[in-house]
C-alpha cells in the first residue's frame, strides 16, 4: 500500500463494531439459553475466527442483513469439534475460549497462526490448572490441548499482570466451576466481559479491584448492539487532530471508561475533540466524536517568522510537562500506543511512554516495530525495554514494515499523512485482522 500526505480529513464515518465486545458477544451468546441477535458485529478477521470456532463446537450461527444470529447451547451444551479449533491471529479467541473449554466434557485442541503461536499462554494455563483443568502446551505456547471431564473448582486469583483477556478467561471458566470464582486485578482493565454477563442476566459482584462470578449462574439470550471500536477510532482521531482544517465526525463510538484512555490523553494534550449524543446501549456507553484539526500560529523569532504548533496542556490528567505517559493508564491504552507514537512526532515536546513492556509480546514486538519504522521516516526516537521517547519530527516518506501486525500497519498509514513524499507499507493487508475497511475509509475522508 502506497500512501501520500494529506492536507486534511473531512466527513462523517461509521466505524466497524468493537472487536473486544464482538468476541465476547459471540462467546457469551453461545453460552446463553435462547437466540441472540447481534447488530454491528465486528468485520475483523479475528472475530471471524471466534465465530468459526463456535460453529465448530456445534453452535448455530447465521447472518440476517446487518445482524448475526446466534442460537445458544447453554454453558455446557457444546459438542466436540472433529478438528483443531483454529484461532487464527486472535489471542482473545484463544484465551477466552480456553476458559469455556476447560469446563466441558470433551477434549479440545486450539491452534493459531505463526504469530499467535509465539504469544504467551502461561498466563491462562496457570489459573486454569489451579481450577483443576488439565492442559498440555509445548513451551507454554499454542497449540493447546485442553482435556475435558475434569471438574473445575472455584478459586480466588490475583492477576500477576493486568490483562482483560486473562481475567475474562478465569471468569468464563468460573461459570462452570463449583462455587464462586474471583479475580483480583492489579489495575482495572477493560470490563466488557462483566458488563455483558450482567446484561445477559448473570450476577457479577465487584468490590474495588475484585470481580466474582458463581458457577450456578445462567445466561439468558438478549439482543445486543455493538458500539463502534474506539481503538479503530484512535487512528482517525490522531490524523484529524494533527491535520490543519480537518473536521471529522465519528459516530456511535464506544466510550466505556476502561477504554477511553486514548480520548482523555488526546484531549489532555490539546486535541480538539468534542463528545456528543452520549447514551447507553446493551450496557455500554456510546457517543459521537467530533474532532477538528489544529490551528497553526505564527511566531516571530531571530530567524524571522515561522509556523509552530501548540498543543496547550489541560488539567484533565496528571501528566508531567515532559509529556510522559506511564503508570496505571497504560493498561487502558495498550492497543493505542502505536498511534500515540505517531501523535508524539507532531507534539511540540514529543511524547514518552513507559511501563508498556506488554507491547513486546503482542502480534509483533510493537516497541521495536514502532522504533524501527519511525527511524526509517526520519523521526528521532529512543527505545527503552518498556517503551520509548519520540521527539517532534519532520517525517519523510519511507518503506515501512508492518511486521504482519494490523496496528503497526494502520499507525504508519496515519504517519504517512504527515510525511513529505510517499510511504509504502509492506504487509498492509494485515489491517484486515481488526479493520478490513481501514484504507477504504481513510481514502474517503482525505483531502
Amino acid at each position: 500500500m502506497k500512501i501520500k500526505s494529506a492536507k486534511s480529513l473531512k466527513g462523517k464515518i461509521n466505524l466497524p463494531g468493537d472487536k473486544s465486545i464482538s468476541h465476547r458477544a459471540a462467546l457469551l451468546a453461545s453460552m446463553a439459553t435462547g437466540e441472540t441477535r447481534i447488530e454491528n458485529f465486528a468485520s475483523s478477521a479475528d472475530c471471524a475466527s471466534t465465530l468459526k470456532c463456535m460453529q465448530d463446537l456445534g453452535v448455530e450461527i447465521r447472518r440476517e442483513e446487518t445482524a448475526i444470529i446466534i442460537r445458544g447451547v447453554g454453558k455446557k451444551g457444546f459438542r466436540k469439534s472433529e478438528k483443531p479449533l483454529d484461532c487464527g491471529n486472535s489471542g482473545t479467541t484463544m484465551r477466552l475460549l480456553s476458559g469455556i473449554l476447560a469446563g466441558q466434557d470433551f477434549d479440545s485442541i486450539l491452534i493459531g497462526d505463526e504469530s499467535l503461536s509465539k504469544r504467551p499462554m502461561k498466563r491462562i494455563i496457570e489459573p486454569l490448572t489451579q481450577m483443576g483443568a488439565k492442559i498440555e502446551a509445548e513451551n507454554l505456547h499454542a497449540p493447546l490441548k485442553i482435556y475435558g471431564k475434569n471438574p473445575l473448582r472455584a478459586i480466588s486469583y490475583d492477576l500477576p499482570v493486568a490483562s482483560a483477556q486473562v481475567k475474562s478467561c478465569v471468569l468464563l471458566a468460573g461459570l462452570n466451576a463449583d462455587g464462586t470464582t474471583s479475580v483480583i486485578e492489579p489495575t482495572l482493565t477493560r470490563d466488557h466481559t462483566e458488563i455483558m454477563l450482567r446484561f445477559l442476566g448473570t450476577d457479577v459482584e465487584t468490590s474495588e479491584n475484585q470481580i466474582s462470578v458463581s458457577g450456578n449462574a445462567e445466561l439468558i439470550a438478549k439482543d445486543l448492539q455493538i458500539p463502534s471500536d474506539i481503538s479503530s477510532a484512535a487512528f482517525f482521531l490522531v490524523a484529524a487532530a494533527c491535520l490543519e482544517n480537518s473536521e471529522l465526525l465519528l459516530q456511535n463510538v464506544g466510550l466505556n471508561p476502561t477504554r477511553r484512555g486514548i480520548l482523555d490523553v488526546l484531549i489532555n494534550f490539546g486535541a480538539d475533540i468534542e463528545v456528543l449524543n452520549e447514551k447507553e446501549i446493551s450496557g455500554e456507553l456510546i457517543g459521537d466524536l467530533l474532532v477538528r484539526g489544529r490551528k497553526r500560529e505564527r511566531e516571530k523569532g531571530r530567524r524571522g517568522e515561522r509556523e509552530i504548533v501548540s498543543f496547550s496542556p489541560s488539567p484533565l490528567l496528571p501528566f508531567s510537562p515532559s509529556s510522559l505517559i506511564s503508570g496505571k493508564i497504560i493498561a487502558n491504552l495498550i492497543d493505542e500506543i502505536p498511534i500515540l507514537a505517531i501523535f508524539g512526532t507532531q507534539m511540540e515536546n514529543g511524547l514518552e511512554i513507559r511501563g508498556a513492556e506488554e507491547l513486546r509480546v503482542k502480534e509483533s514486538d510493537r516497541i521495536a516495530a514502532v522504533v524501527e519504522n519511525l527511524r526509517r521516516m526520519n523521526a528521532e526516537i529512543e527505545e527503552f525495554p518498556d517503551g520509548f521517547r519520540v521527539h517532534r519530527s519532520n517525517l519523510k516518506g519511507a518503506k515501512i514494515d508492518s511486521f504482519g501486525d494490523h496496528r503497526i500497519a494502520m499507525a504508519f498509514a496515519i504517519a504517512a499523512l504527515f510525511a513529505n513524499g510517499e510511504t509504502e507499507i509492506i504487509g498492509a493487508e494485515s489491517a484486515a485482522v481488526s479493520f478490513p475497511e481501514f484504507f477504504e475509509i481513510l481514502e474517503s475522508v482525505k483531502n
